[in-house]
């Protein structure tokens, strides 16, 4: 068993002002895809100009299409309660699904508006996420959020009392998600589209391996309390959001594999209009 580390969830407070260290890892997220997107600008013939303006609309995208999904998948039940707490951003709650969904809207409009195929955007957009997402598992951790079931292996660890969960040691499964979305991820989608690559191969595989890696985690993550199991007593919201996904990707995939390869080179310059 290892100990959970004691870690203020406040990074920073002044006066009145208290920064949480969940908040700062969307900074360290949007930071890191903007660094990244602006190496590999070029390819679509973007500018920099261009890369902060898609940055700050994937941005808006998360906030607003993850609190939304956070809502409706997750909290319909306070919703109903309270009308106005979906707009009570402070009390938390944000779901991927939803904040993926937000992003591709965001990069439907961008896309329209550079003249470029979106599934070119989207090769370029996907592996620029999962340091984003990397970091904002740390957050949850570190914010004593996503606590795993109960197990013994030997780096189990015991959760803070506060989170009413007694003293039996449990899977770190915030800590697998950030191994799995934000390295492993972003180590396969950077490396597969270091060279061109068939216009939705790149999408495909992020769709087709975060489905997957958060399929698999949820075996060991806690449901959310709210919903519990949602089928079968064992499928969860999160598996039930993620087999879309997978199902998506696998089908972008082959796709991709009956297209010209020479589709591939046409992704490094916009479309003509």
């Amino acid at each position: 068993m290892i100990p959970y580390p004691q870690i203020d969830p406040v990074a920073l407070a002044v006066g009145p002002l208290r920064i949480h260290w969940y908040g700062l890892m969307y900074v360290v997220g949007l930071a890191a895809a903007w660094w990244l997107g602006r190496r590999r600008a070029h390819r679509l013939g973007l500018t920099h100009e261009d890369i902060g303006d898609l940055i700050f609309c994937g941005a808006v995208g998360i906030i607003l299409g993850g609190r939304l999904g956070y809502v409706l998948f997750y909290g319909l039940d306070q919703l109903a309660a309270d009308p106005l707490w979906p707009f009570m951003l402070w009390e938390g709650g944000m779901s991927f699904h939803g904040g993926l969904a937000g992003v591709l809207v965001a990069a439907w409009w961008f896309a329209r508006r550079h003249r470029l195929a979106f599934l070119q955007l989207t090769d370029l957009i996907a592996p620029l996420v999962p340091i984003g997402l990397g970091a904002g598992r740390l957050g949850n951790f570190i914010n004593h959020e996503l606590p795993g079931r109960v197990s013994d292996v030997p780096w189990a660890m015991v959760f803070p009392s506060m989170m009413g969960l007694g003293s039996a040691p449990r899977h770190p499964s915030a800590l697998y998600e950030f191994a799995l979305e934000g390295v492993v991820l972003f180590v396969v989608l950077w490396w597969v589209s270091t060279r061109p690559r068939r216009r939705g191969i790149v999408s495909g595989l992020f769709l087709v391996l975060y489905g997957t890696f958060r399929f698999a985690v949820e075996f060991v993550r806690l449901p959310d309390p709210q919903l519990g199991f949602v089928a079968f007593d064992w499928l969860t919201m999160g598996q039930l959001l993620s087999l879309p996904m997978v199902v998506t990707g696998l089908l972008l995939l082959l796709a991709a594999r009956c297209r010209d390869p020479l589709d591939a080179v046409a992704r490094t310059s916009r479309p003509s209009t």
